[in-house]
């Protein structure tokens, strides 16, 4: 998608977005066949419902019926969240994603992609993160610091036995 088409569908998108009490997260444009598929991927605090998804997709469609935002060619839309294993990338994700279990790509020192790290994100702050790296063949977990710019990537990962601090077996969110 055209960065000047990226810009506008986002000028027109980013309020009906925020007035569901909404983040937008990605809006990607890409073919499927002949026909074009526009992805709204949107988030919140709380999470996002399919009843929340179905709302905004209704709105969003009347919206760009009502525009010539995506031209007269046919498209798809779709109005979903980030997803289980979802990317890390503004402050706001990392907050989102306190208490839960997450992949780190490192930079190095020259700035390229490094070492990667698995740990469960304890706290978040202006400067980077307070995480748990869990223990290795019985050994405790471990405390680790770790700044913004020392992250190339990170994503929350997916946990099917994760237990609370009560030792309660806690289902996964997505």
């Amino acid at each position: 998608m055209s960065t000047t088409q990226s810009e506008r569908l986002r000028g027109l998108l980013e309020p009906l977005v925020s007035a569901a009490d909404l983040d937008l997260e990605e809006i990607e444009l890409s073919r499927a066949g002949r026909r074009r598929v526009l992805r709204v991927v949107v988030d919140s605090e709380e999470g996002v419902d399919l009843d929340a998804c179905a709302e905004l997709s209704r709105v969003i469609s009347d919206r760009l019926d009502e525009s010539d935002a995506m031209g007269e060619g046919e498209y798809q839309l779709e109005v979903t969240s980030p997803g289980a294993e979802r990317p890390l990338s503004e402050h706001r994700h990392y907050v989102r994603a306190k208490g839960r279990l997450a992949r780190f790509q490192l930079t190095t020192p020259d700035g390229k992609p490094g070492e990667e790290l698995v740990a469960r994100i304890l706290d978040v702050d202006d400067e980077g993160l307070d995480l748990e790296v869990p223990g290795v063949k019985g050994r405790k977990p471990t405390a680790r610091r770790l700044a913004f710019d020392e992250i190339a990537k990170a994503r929350v990962e997916l946990e099917f036995n994760r237990k609370d601090k009560n030792g309660i077996q806690k289902e996964e969110e997505a």
